[in-house]
């Protein structure tokens, strides 16, 4: 039996995946609730990834955050900021744990090929075959003031430069044979003559010449991860990735989206396996499904908090709104001239002008609705992807998704630490269990073998 609309067979024994993402910046954690574990604590992370190998996850990934945001130039303080480098803080984590997977974001357009290359070839080393790159396209000037080259990447570039810089990486991981380290005390050298290859690129975009340092791990490099909508980010995905972190939880469109990028996949010769969709959502889990729907009603009020709004039409109209009643109507002065403040990190491309146009179409859609400056950013504030109900809703719904292949599983975006994970892992997992769709042991030690990936 296949399902044709998603360009894969069906699946009567698919198995869920799951990954945890740990955000870098925004309202998504509320570390304001009394029962949340510090955010900045290495023992928070610990006991989170524990957790996790517990529910036997797939893997942990780290968001990437490389500038603190701020709002009209100075620290925004409503975000959690603190956390150290996911590279080094994920490095310390493979030596607590056993098998769970660890995932690092870092970008592609401030970091270097040979350098990144080395560090992530660390990790995975270090760990045992269990790193993962989370790749991602950070191209915003505001961000590159960090490392004095702001604005230097054509933003209709950052996928083309990926690419090349992914693949310069990939070189890097295969540069040494699979026989270049000596195996016995009487051999004449360390490493076979000839064993480990220099490699180099030369372009306009990326420019090496390196030597890979280190061995390749148990599973031959990195797992390879990309986030990315666009027809540059499926193209580079369809391209690179062995998991993508893709947006598209609501059924119909995860369709669509598989299929589109299996598609993709056939036409760069690649099998339908050799790619794990992994959405990014949020569940929140209630004994019924009411009570659900009503956390999930307080939750977006806690990450849509007043404060927020308040600092979200700062950044619109320019000005200090701090005299200005949250829960009353839309500011009466003017706001500033000039487009968007980059100082909250990265602006969508369409939302990058326009901000005049914007801002009279809230003012008639509140006046219209009668809709107070609260209100009004939540009704514009993009809605999280949440799975609401009870732990069977929710692990059918999976199940649903999985074995017709819109979907291989999730990567969860916990709204509080430890506590969201905690309802998963003791809730929700015993319910795929139960239903034959997920693990009930770790089959191998590797981040590819959790994934059921392809050898490289």
């Amino acid at each position: 039996m296949s399902d044709v609309q998603t360009g894969a067979p069906y699946d009567p024994h698919a198995q869920v995946h799951l990954g945890v993402f740990y955000t870098g910046v925004g309202a998504q954690l509320v570390w304001s609730e009394p029962t949340v574990r510090p955010h900045v604590s290495v023992q928070t992370f610990v006991e989170v990834a524990q957790l996790l190998e517990r529910g036997l996850f797939d893997a942990f990934f780290l968001g990437e955050g490389l500038r603190v945001r701020e709002n009209r130039g100075k620290v925004l303080e409503l975000d959690v900021a603190g956390r150290p480098d996911a590279i080094t803080q994920l490095s310390a984590l493979a030596a607590v744990t056993e098998r769970i997977g660890l995932v690092a974001t870092q970008n592609t357009t401030y970091n270097f090929p040979a350098d990144l290359a080395r560090r992530l070839a660390s990790l995975d080393l270090l760990s045992d075959g269990r790193a993962g790159w989370n790749i991602v396209t950070t191209d915003n000037a505001w961000t590159g003031s960090n490392f004095r080259r702001g604005g230097w990447l054509e933003h209709e570039r950052r996928y083309e430069r990926a690419t090349q810089f992914v693949q310069t990486a990939k070189d890097l991981w295969a540069s040494w044979a699979p026989d270049a380290v000596a195996d016995r005390p009487d051999a004449k050298s360390w490493s076979a003559p000839g064993s480990i290859s220099e490699v180099s690129r030369h372009t306009d975009l990326v420019e090496v010449r390196a030597t890979a340092t280190v061995p390749a791990s148990r599973q031959g490099r990195p797992v390879l991860f990309q986030a990315g909508d666009s027809d540059g980010g499926r193209e580079l995905a369809a391209t690179h990735a062995d998991v993508v972190f893709s947006a598209n939880t609501v059924f119909d469109k995860a369709v669509a989206y598989a299929a589109d990028l299996r598609a993709r996949l056939a036409r760069h010769g690649r099998s339908p396996d050799s790619l794990r969709i992994l959405p990014g959502a949020a569940v929140l889990l209630a004994p019924t499904e009411a009570e659900a729907r009503d956390k999930a009603q307080w939750v977006r009020e806690q990450q849509l908090s007043a404060p927020r709004a308040l600092a979200f039409f700062e950044q619109y109209w320019g000005a200090d709104l701090s005299a200005y009643d949250p829960n009353g109507p839309l500011p009466d002065i003017a706001p500033s001239e000039g487009e968007l403040d980059p100082s909250r990190g990265t602006i969508p491309i369409e939302q990058r002008t326009g901000k005049l146009e914007r801002i009279a179409a809230w003012r008639e859609r509140a006046q219209e609705q009668n809709l107070s400056m609260l209100q009004l950013y939540r009704e514009v504030s993009p809605r999280e992807r949440w799975f609401v109900g009870t732990p069977a809703q929710i692990a059918d719904q999976w199940v649903h998704y999985v074995r017709t292949r819109a979907v291989d599983g999730f990567n969860l975006t916990p709204h509080l630490l430890p506590g969201s994970l905690v309802d998963v892992v003791e809730l929700l997992v015993p319910e795929l269990q139960e239903r034959g769709a997920y693990r009930t042991a770790y089959q191998g030690t590797t981040l590819r073998e959790h994934l059921n990936l392809p050898p490289v």
